[in-house]
């Protein structure tokens, strides 16, 4: 009878690691959007698809476009993941009910996030490392190796306000409309910031209302590691990015703890 009786310690070691929560969390979403083409086919494809027509193919200056183009496309397949992994990824947890199975689970809510963090910066990787591999090898693009490591850390990082964006849409956002709404942001924004073509391109209306998109602030800081932006403060564009993530991380939180997240 001794034997049946549980000391602390006993129950101490047969908690979970909060570690391997975060990896088992992190693992499970990874294979339920890898067996969901159409969230990893359009991620995926689309960047290199427009990287290889607009700066490959039919390129206007074969000497810089492929190079400059590298930079904004990769900002902008990296906002993909993160938007549309938080944005609708949430809010189709929601509606079909598992967001409250797991907000009722004892898993924290920090390993929920962690989890879509995780997801973003792994299909980011593999979006990174394709754009690269076209860049280098169809376009011609040569950099040195601290431009191309720092290029990546620049993408990486820069994908976290719009994870906070996705995020606040993904928790206000109803199932059904969230995909609708995720691109009526993602594609204008990505087109108005300059990332599918040069911004020097626009009207000059059009380049100061870009000032005001965090897309434009991403794509500068990524063409800034090139020496290709448009010259502005480093400091203005980490201060844009800083405030969109606690704007949207904010209203995320007010979302969050509604009474009614339905």
């Amino acid at each position: 009878m001794d034997n049946l009786v549980l000391t602390a310690d006993d129950i101490n070691t047969k908690q979970p690691s909060i570690i391997n929560i975060y990896l088992m969390e992190s693992k499970s979403e990874l294979l339920r959007l890898f067996r969901t083409p159409g969230f990893y086919l359009p991620t995926l494809l689309f960047p290199m698809m427009f990287y290889l027509f607009f700066g490959v193919i039919f390129s206007m200056n074969p000497a810089t476009m492929p190079t400059y183009l590298l930079a904004t496309y990769s900002a902008f397949g990296v906002i993909g993941p993160a938007l549309f992994s938080f944005g609708v990824g949430i809010a189709v947890e929601r509606g079909q009910g598992w967001f409250d199975i797991k907000e009722a689970s004892p898993m924290p809510a920090s390993a929920y996030i962690i989890s879509r963090i995780s997801v973003t910066i792994v299909f980011s990787l593999v979006v990174i490392a394709l754009l690269f591999a076209l860049g280098a090898i169809f376009g011609g693009v040569r950099l040195y190796t601290t431009q191309w490591l720092l290029l990546a850390g620049v993408l990486i990082i820069g994908s976290l306000p719009f994870c906070a964006i996705g995020l606040a849409l993904g928790l206000y956002c109803k199932s059904n409309s969230a995909p609708a709404v995720v691109n009526l942001i993602y594609l204008p924004m990505g087109f108005l910031s300059g990332l599918w073509m040069p911004i020097n391109f626009f009207p000059q209306l059009m380049q100061d209302a870009a000032n005001l998109l965090p897309a434009y602030h991403f794509a500068q800081l990524s063409l800034k590691v090139i020496d290709m932006d448009v010259g502005a403060n480093i400091w203005i564009h980490l201060a844009v990015m800083l405030a969109y993530f606690a704007v949207f991380m904010t209203l995320a939180a007010k979302a969050y703890y509604k009474k009614d997240k339905q």
